[in-house]
């Protein structure tokens, strides 16, 4: 693929007029990426799903260094669009693709948050399923109902009424000496630090209800640039700080100390 540097996105951009593209938001810790190899990993995977190609590993990884070198944290963002094209959803064969690369402060800790139950559900997708797809309506529609809520984030559910996700985060919940999170099959996004939890064992995939975050013992969400986050409030049921959640966050810190102090929202 062409890796001609542009001045501008052009207003023919399919990522800007059909969300025609995939993208990574990722924590930078004194200029390196912590769970890198995760974020490629999934960006592969969507760029496959949808047929774009990815410039080289190495060249990405010069510009992600060029970028982030001399960053202590902060939070950078991979964008990758099919390119150009003219109006109408065919897309054009020979179009380059185009991807940009943006740095933005990390958001500032938080130590608990106040989840909100959103009447706008993830519609099923299994096509889409998992990959970080840049058509996140559904998302923006969610994070506004929880800011009119007066909530820090979303607790988002296919159609059926089972659990997904929250807007931008995994949902982890602590049940039984268990740490559950929902399957993403469907609809959601796969998230890379929920991706490191399973494959250390802490976590199990089960199928989550309403009625089973309410009684869960403790309920928290993650995700790769916030780390792991304990949740206040869901509705009517509220939980204090619990051991369980520390240890989660001890256990996510032990391999990655960046993450030993929580951050806020996106």
């Amino acid at each position: 693929m062409s890796e001609r540097r542009i001045d501008e996105i052009a207003a023919s951009n399919r990522g800007l007029n059909y969300g025609d593209g995939v993208f990574e938001t990722m924590r930078v810790d004194h200029g390196g990426v912590p769970l890198w190899s995760r974020h490629l990993a999934r960006l592969g995977e969507g760029a496959q799903r949808l047929g774009i190609s990815l410039p080289e590993r190495a060249f990405i990884e010069a510009r992600l260094h060029e970028l982030c070198a001399g960053v202590d944290t902060g939070v950078v963002k991979l964008l990758l669009t099919r390119g150009d094209g003219g109006r109408g959803y065919a897309p054009s064969v020979d179009a380059p693709p185009v991807w940009v690369l943006s740095l933005h402060p990390l958001p500032p800790r938080q130590t608990a948050l106040q989840l909100h139950a959103c009447n706008t559900r993830l519609a099923t997708q299994p096509l889409l399923a998992g990959i970080k797809h840049c058509n996140r309506l559904e998302q923006v529609l969610a994070r506004t109902e929880a800011q009119r809520a007066g909530c820090d984030e979303g607790l988002m559910r296919d159609m059926a009424g089972n659990v997904v996700c929250a807007t931008a985060a995994n949902v982890l919940a602590h049940c039984d000496g268990r740490w559950l999170t929902p399957p993403i099959e469907h609809c959601g996004v796969v998230g890379v630090l929920r991706g490191w939890l399973l494959e250390q064992g802490m976590l199990e995939v089960v199928e989550l209800s309403m009625e089973a975050l309410a009684a869960a013992d403790a309920l928290a969400l993650c995700n790769a640039v916030r780390g792991i986050l304990p949740v206040a409030r869901l509705g009517a049921r509220s939980w204090r700080t619990q051991p369980a959640v520390t240890a989660l966050q001890t256990a996510l810190a032990k391999d990655y100390p960046m993450y030993s102090n929580s951050v806020g929202l996106t």
